[in-house]
């Protein structure tokens, strides 16, 4: 506490620090354990200050971790990466003692194999090693690793002490050099004999090594961070993208934007193996009608929280909410309050009748709450937690509903646990991707608005492009734009009092920021879509207006908006409206022949839920943790480098059957339980393939390949500031929604509202 008062001091008087304070400064917090402020300190030593021992300061964060049992050694890891900080010996064996105490035996090899690659084996390291593999009950790699030292003691080459190239590649930001071959059983007497001789050399050895490392520290000190100088190109000189011309790199590497994707083994326009997958979500002979099951006076009432797409999971989920408490649901109230301040109700949006019709056998649904004795009921109103499960609503809502016979759960958005029965899974797609229609006007403005894009082309894209101001402001992203952008966001983001301080460059570094226009039309070109592709462009306000716009304007200048198809005239229904607006968007964004988004937020993951039970169109969503890396170093690679990285970091994120093992993620991105195989038609296609030789679908280097690599990423939620909370006061303690994570507990600390996924759609 003492550390963090005297820094605090020193900040607010202005007072310049030198390394040596800095370090003390982290060294105090790291051991009393304030983790999370010492990394703040780490990212900005490295960017503001010129340490001389910078590694020693991340292996002494690293030890920290390891003794209190922290995660944010991930975060430090990621700091070095970035940072283009190495490893040295002592690095190697604080992740040792990670990969124990995460139980990870896979982890020990990679580190025993990466350590033996660039140090010799010394005494402490092999006891280490020896340690990590007993502890995890590999005794016959403990047993090999202690024969390799007894081997190397009885030929006098294990050494207790850092050799002179383990010193010298422990330098700053520099990996150590490729070593020789790790010494052996049994080495050859030859190969001793030379080792002494090199010994000779050693003193001319570390004088050449001392004055280059010397002259590298020099040109480190006076050159201009990467991160700043992409920061910097990409605010004054904003990507003068054009296909064909060379965007100011020729002097050094030519990244040159072609016009055409060039030619891929692969069909952009389709998934693989889509034809033996198809949405099967009719409820078997086991699930009892709604007639044999619904209990009179116990109805449920819902108020929906956010914009169209987050109140459409609130809708969903409350119909197996009512099912799972045997309760009449009244059709769901829509959020008029919210960001978006739209007056639609339920009606004026969705087929209300067709609504009740179609789910008559799952669960009862009436339009209003019927009257008690000419009076109406009261009821009373509650929330339940975030992803809450069968057991959870009987436990927190049914013996409420008992007694009252009338229960509203307010601000009603993912409240329901990814993880039930598969009855219940089963009747939440018929509910969202059958029951749910909008109303005729919408459908037939929809309708002609997609004709209108097949008019003009047989095949065409929709974006779904994040980059309005608020999204911006809430996420606290930064792209670049200086003081003019940080104090307009700034201003916006005064709006939500309780948000919490972010990193931004971190925020970017680990993909919770939506991509850039340009970044996501740069991804498009490298996956095959040429110039002359038809775009259809779904967005608000975009920030930066035109100027942001123009570099994908650049790459596919056969651009559409709602707003250009159609006339205001034809607009004029739905333009005073933001749902019934997203609405349209919805339903181009779905008939498309690709959907890509910038970002993971309500509209992107349950259109990836849609687009995969009707048939697994593509639909590509952008790994944004390894773009973003990939696009701050695009200026010292060629495009053909730049496109190969991009195909092979989007393998996983292109809308594939089976790209998801079931069960993982949000359900209604990934409604596994109600999508079926056609195992049989997908044999018989393999054997006749074998036959001929190699199949159509036989995976090629550019191809992509199924892997489950969408959420072994952290793959990145981009929520939404939809709503002030409506009166109830303070902000619910909850993190944002991880796609990983499911809160099925049946107690949670917190019934205070939550801060909304940003920016719902």
């Amino acid at each position: 506490m003492f550390a963090m008062e005297t820094w605090k001091l020193i900040n607010e008087k202005k007072i310049s620090m030198d390394e040596r304070c800095h370090v003390l400064t982290l060294q105090a917090l790291c051991r009393g354990g304030c983790l999370a402020v010492g990394l703040n300190l780490l990212a900005n030593l490295g960017e503001s200050h010129h340490v001389t021992h910078l590694l020693d300061v991340y292996n002494y964060f690293l030890r920290a971790c390891v003794d209190v049992r922290s995660e944010l050694y991930a975060d430090c890891l990621d700091l070095m990466e970035h940072r283009f900080v190495g490893k040295n010996e002592a690095t190697y064996l604080e992740l040792l003692e990670i990969a124990v105490w995460k139980q990870s035996l896979s982890a020990v090899r990679h580190i025993w194999m990466d350590y033996s690659k660039h140090y010799n084996l010394d005494l402490p390291s092999l006891r280490k090693f020896i340690w990590s593999f007993t502890r995890l009950r590999d005794l016959k790699s403990a047993y090999e690793s202690l024969q390799l030292m007894v081997a190397l003691a009885t030929e006098g080459t294990l050494s207790n002490r850092y050799t002179e190239r383990e010193i010298e590649s422990a330098g700053r930001g520099s990996p150590p050099p490729p070593p020789p071959p790790p010494p052996r059983m049994a080495l050859p007497r030859r190969r001793h004999n030379w080792y002494h001789r090199l010994r000779r050399l050693s003193p001319v050895i570390v004088a050449s090594s001392c004055a280059l490392l010397l002259l590298f520290s020099l040109l480190s000190f006076f050159a201009r961070p990467p991160i700043e100088v992409d920061r910097r190109r990409s605010h004054h000189h904003r990507s003068k993208i054009s296909d064909g011309v060379d965007n100011g790199a020729a002097a050094t590497v030519s990244f040159r934007v072609p016009k055409s994707g060039g030619k891929l083994q692969r069909d952009i326009w389709s998934s693989r193996n889509s034809e033996f997958y198809c949405g099967c979500s009719n409820a078997s002979t086991k699930f009892a009608r709604a007639a044999a099951i619904t209990q009179p006076n116990r109805y449920l009432m819902i108020a929906t929280s956010g914009g169209l797409n987050q109140q459409r999971t609130g809708i969903t989920d409350a119909v197996v909410a009512a099912r799972i408490l045997n309760a009449t649901l009244v059709v769901p109230k829509l959020d008029q309050k919210s960001f978006w301040k739209d007056a639609s109700d339920f009606s004026e949006i969705f087929d209300v009748d067709w609504f009740i019709s179609s789910l008559a056998n799952d669960v009862k649904i009436i339009k209003q709450l019927p009257k008690k004795g000419g009076k109406p009921w009261s009821f009373r109103s509650m929330r339940v937690p975030r992803k809450c499960s069968e057991r959870c609503y009987h436990n927190r809502v049914l013996p409420v509903l008992l007694k009252r016979h009338v229960v509203q759960l307010t601000k009603f958005d993912y409240r329901l646990s990814n993880k039930l029965d598969t009855g219940l899974q089963k009747l939440r797609c018929r509910v969202n991707y059958h029951a749910l229609k909008f109303t005729n006007p919408i459908r037939k403005m929809g309708d002609k608005l997609v004709q209108r894009m097949r008019m003009r082309s047989k095949n065409f894209i929709a974006l779904h492009l994040r980059f309005e101001p608020d999204m911006l402001a809430f996420s606290g992203c930064y792209y670049g734009g200086g003081e003019k952008e940080i104090k307009e966001l700034g201003a916006i983001r005064k709006r939500w009092k309780t948000l919490h301080i972010i990193n931004p460059d971190k925020a970017r570094r680990q993909g919770k920021c939506p991509l850039t226009p340009e970044e996501l039309g740069l991804m498009l070109r490298a996956l095959g879509y040429g110039s002359d592709v038809h775009i259809y462009v779904a967005s608000g306000e975009i920030y930066g207006g035109e100027e942001t716009l123009a570099p994908l304007k650049a790459l596919f200048p056969k651009f559409y908006t709602k707003e250009t198809l159609a006339s205001k005239k034809e607009l004029e229904p739905f333009s005073s409206f933001s749902s019934r607006m997203a609405a349209l968007d919805f339903i181009v964004c779905d008939e498309s022949d690709v959907f890509a988004t910038n970002n993971n937020g309500n509209m992107a993951r349950i259109l990836a839920g849609r687009r995969r039970y009707f048939g697994h169109k593509p639909t590509i969503r952008p790994n944004a943790k390894k773009l973003y890396r990939l696009s701050s170093a695009k200026s010292n690679m060629t495009w053909e480098a730049f496109a190969s990285k991009v195909r092979s970091y989007q393998r996983g994120f292109m809308g594939e059957p089976m790209e998801v093992r079931p069960g993982r993620g949000e359900f209604h991105e990934n409604p596994s339980s109600c999508i079926c195989e056609d195992s049989e038609s997908k044999a018989k296609r393999d054997s006749s393939s074998r036959k001929i030789g190699k199949g159509k679908d036989t995976p090629t280097k550019d191809e992509d390949v199924v892997v489950d690599d969408q959420n072994s990423n952290e793959d990145p939620e981009w929520s939404d500031p939809d709503d002030e909370d409506n009166g109830d006061g303070l902000q619910e303690n909850s993190q944002f929604n991880e796609t990983l994570l499911d809160y099925d507990a049946d107690v949670v600390t917190s019934d205070e509202p939550e801060l909304e996924d940003i920016l719902s759609d």
